[in-house]
């Protein structure tokens, strides 16, 4: 009836290796979210392993007792009872369950101040991150950095320069293309697979047919059958991605030029005969015509788009007219940057 998540926890990565990353994503209320939390507070009541958890802003730190806790409590343990305390300024709270300190909340955009403080956390087992995906694209600035930053400063201390401190990470499926898919490169991995391994991490894409039945039944869901979020709410697809036009054509086809988008280089080939441009990971390096779409990636060998009026007109006039086609949706999303440039 709801989510276990006993088989991801008990993968390996890619190499055989235990992973520090585990990635988990279902459809909504499959009960990821409430298996992940009793999980962490039964590992402290019965191991006393204390629990970091992660949000993305400040103010979501707000009543975080409660917003962890409360589900739980009414479900398993209807005897305890979470509280946090706001310290250094709100920078972090503490959590303490019955009154004994269980573990820490913390804001990713505040990672410059938990490095300073870091030393506190020396006691942390493991770290806990839900909604890592935002289904409004809304992360904060840097966010890769200010996440890798804070397992560094938390996974340290303790006598050990460096310590084992795994990461959970849940979501809905929002986008192939948030941040972490993207960083970890699997994006083009995910369409159809459950479970799938990379050097440290795994992932486990997990589907509730018995939510997904129940939802669909609901009056208001019925009302918004062909509603884009209702089928993500209630089906395995991804709220923010079309797949349409992912796909990739055959025959020979002429080289037209390199494109550089967030330090990524991607080939842009012409299939005449089809009628085809396509644009995929495989660039030629030799090919002197290499342009880029903003400032951050250009150097000595790229051009900006802005000196290419003919190229993006001719490039933007297939796009309307369909006929472009992409390898996966990072492909397509460097081209639409490319043609939404001005």
């Amino acid at each position: 009836m709801y989510y276990d998540g006993t088989k991801l926890l008990s993968l390996k990565d890619i190499n055989g290796n235990t992973p520090e990353i585990y990635i988990c994503t279902t459809n909504r209320s499959a009960g990821k979210t409430t298996w992940f939390n009793r999980w962490f507070v039964k590992r402290f009541i019965e191991h006393g392993e204390k629990f970091m958890l992660l949000y993305r802003f400040d103010y979501e730190l707000s009543d975080i007792a409660d917003k962890f806790f409360k589900e739980i409590k009414t479900l398993f343990y209807p005897e305890l009872n979470m509280k946090s305390k706001s310290m250094s300024r709100g920078v972090y709270h503490n959590l303490y369950l019955n009154e004994k300190h269980c573990g820490y909340a913390v804001a990713i955009n505040k990672a410059d101040n938990i490095k300073k403080l870091s030393h506190l956390f020396a006691d942390t087992q493991r770290m806990l991150f839900d909604e890592f995906q935002s289904e409004t694209n809304h992360y904060c600035p840097n966010e890769l950095i200010k996440f890798q930053s804070i397992h560094t400063s938390v996974a340290r201390g303790g006598g050990k320069q460096v310590r084992y401190v795994p990461v959970y990470m849940l979501a809905n499926n929002v986008s192939l293309l948030n941040p972490y898919y993207t960083a970890l490169n699997v994006s083009s991995r995910l369409s159809n697979a459950k479970f799938v391994r990379g050097d440290g991490f795994v992932i486990e894409q997990g589907f509730n047919q018995s939510v997904s039945d129940r939802q669909k039944e609901t009056a208001f869901n019925r009302a918004f059958a062909d509603s884009s979020y209702v089928k993500y709410s209630t089906e395995n697809v991804y709220l923010n991605d079309n797949l349409a036009f992912i796909d990739r054509p055959h025959g020979k086809s002429n080289y037209l030029c390199t494109l550089k988008y967030d330090n990524v280089s991607y080939g842009i080939r012409e299939y005449p005969e089809q009628g085809i441009i396509y644009c995929d990971k495989s660039f030629d390096n030799s090919y002197k015509f290499k342009i880029t779409v903003d400032t951050a990636d250009h150097d000595i060998n790229y051009v900006m788009l802005k000196r290419n009026d003919v190229l993006l007109s001719t490039l933007r006039w297939f796009f309307e007219k369909g006929a472009f086609r992409f390898k996966d949706l990072q492909c397509k999303e460097a081209v639409l940057k490319c043609l939404s440039y001005t």
